[in-house]
Formats: structure tokens, sequence, C-alpha cells
């Protein structure tokens, strides 16, 4: 119990993927634009990377270690990642199509989204079991659904912001906002080893 306890605080907080280890930016800061588009792209990503460490858990365990072919992990977990986001890309599209065009090009993007492949190679490297590796990355996920919401309630907060110089407004301030963000919760460090 006291492992799943640091895995959740560890995945949420210490070791975010955004703002811990920089994994995720590309959707991060393309869609913290609203807290609705946000709270999407959160909840997918979650949703990809715990069906991701799934899928990838099996393919690693029961395909790539009896065949003796370990070395294609990462082909193998990109595949996996990439059927998975079809699936959620057409689930969206039919059943939320206000925020399937909110995303845009983001959605494809979960895809290529770095954060997602960190997951299931982190699950590898630290050996662990079905359970572990699912509440690892379904964790991690939350984190990368906190960080993103956060961001995005504040771009909404800096939106109607009138004191806010021209230069900085847009891209810079969000960049500026985003490394604030993981100052503070760089805070974090230390509190699970």
């Amino acid at each position: 119990m006291l492992k799943a306890f640091q895995i959740i605080v560890s995945a949420i907080l210490v070791n975010n993927y955004v703002l811990s280890r920089f994994l995720g930016i590309c959707s991060f800061l393309g869609v913290s634009k609203k807290i609705e588009t946000a709270k999407g792209m959160g909840i997918a990503v979650t949703f990809v990377m715990g069906l991701a460490s799934i899928m990838s858990w099996l393919v690693f365990n029961f395909i790539l270690k009896p065949l003796h072919i370990e070395y294609m992990y990462t082909i193998a977990f990109i595949l996996v990642i990439a059927a998975l986001v079809q699936f959620v890309e057409m689930v969206i599209k039919k059943k939320m199509p206000g925020l399937y065009k909110a995303f845009g090009i983001y959605l494809p993007l979960i895809t290529t989204n770095c954060a997602i492949l960190g997951a299931v190679i982190i699950n590898m490297n630290e050996n662990y079991n079905l359970f572990y590796s699912f509440l690892f990355a379904v964790c991690s996920g939350l984190g990368y659904l906190l960080a993103i919401v956060l961001l995005a309630g504040i771009r909404e907060r800096m939106e109607f912001s009138d004191n806010m110089p021209e230069a900085l407004k847009g891209l810079p301030i969000s960049l500026i906002t985003a490394c604030l963000m993981s100052i503070a919760f760089s805070g974090f460090q230390g509190l699970v080893q």
C-alpha cells in the first residue's frame, strides 16, 4: 500500500510529466487557452496513458519477452499508442464534435506525445507489474491534467488583463507562467523517495 501511495504522489506532484520531466509540452502549450479544452485534453491523455500502459505491458511481457525481441519495445509501444489514439479520436469525433473541433491538430498529436511514450517506457524500466503500471500511468495523466488545467485557468485570467505589456501577450507570458509553475512544483521534490 505504501508503494502505491508513493507512485500516486510521485506521478502527480513530484515527477509531474509537464512541470518536472518536461514531456508533453507541445499539447500543454497548444491546448491550454481555455479550461474546457484543457480538461478534455487532460482526460484524453489520461485515458490513452492508462490504456497504453496496460496494452504495452501485455505486449512487452507476453510477446516481446517470450520471443526475445525486447529491443523492439519502442516500435511496439509507438504502434500501441497510435492505435489507441486513433480509437480515442474516433470516439471524441462521434460523441463530442465540439471538443473534437476545439482540439484541432492537437488530438492527433497525442500519438506523438512523448509523455505517453515516456510513461510506458518508465513502466518497463521500473519493472512495474500490471497494476503498478496502470496506476503510474493514470496518475501521470492526472498530473498532466492538473498542470494543463492550472495553466489554462491562469491564461484565461491573463487574457482579460489590461496591465500586461504588448510584447508579453500570448505565448511569451504563457512560457513565463509555465516556468513559474515548474519552479513551484519543484517544491515537492524530496516528498517521495
